[in-house]
């Protein structure tokens, strides 16, 4: 996957924030790796506030925990970067919030942290609008550590387009 640029990011974070306007729909992140990076995206686009509620950067398992509800059984038995884990957290993004949609991102964005059955560049995206299912991806990026946290952004805007109607 080509890593997409600052532009490439602004023109899709852009043609989002039209479609959730437009569809009177409202947008929470839960992030991890990318520390916030969707939620700067989004925010840059002028009248953001009119479709995005708010944006939770949890890198901590405390973090996720306390504020989006990640139980300490699903971080012991699966880690952070996990199906299971990325589901409570797009879940508990919704519960927390007064938004109709919701992402969430957990990954190993590097240089460190990987390891054989979750190299650097794991990253698990979740999608959930409010009422419905979650669903989740697994991605597997290359590059540095920007790279991958770049991958990770416009993969998360693709998903998030993708589960709005059409």
């Amino acid at each position: 996957m080509q890593t997409p640029t600052d532009a490439q990011l602004r023109e899709q974070a852009h043609a989002l924030g039209e479609r959730l306007r437009t569809q009177r729909e409202s947008l929470v992140t839960a992030e991890s790796c990318t520390g916030g990076w969707i939620a700067k995206c989004l925010t840059d686009v002028v009248g953001s506030s009119d479709w995005f509620d708010c944006g939770m950067v949890v890198y901590s398992y405390e973090a996720k925990q306390a504020l989006l509800g990640v139980h300490p059984q699903t971080l012991e038995l699966h880690g952070a970067v996990s199906r299971e884990t990325a589901i409570e957290m797009v879940s508990g993004a919704l519960v927390n919030s007064g938004a109709s949609v919701a992402v969430a991102v957990t990954g190993i964005a590097g240089p460190g942290g990987g390891s054989a059955d979750k190299p650097v560049g794991t990253v698990w995206i979740a999608w959930k609008r409010r009422g419905g299912y979650a669903h989740a991806e697994v991605f597997h990026f290359d590059g540095d550590r920007e790279a991958v946290r770049r991958q990770t952004v416009d993969r998360a805007l693709q998903g998030i387009a993708g589960s709005l109607p059409a």
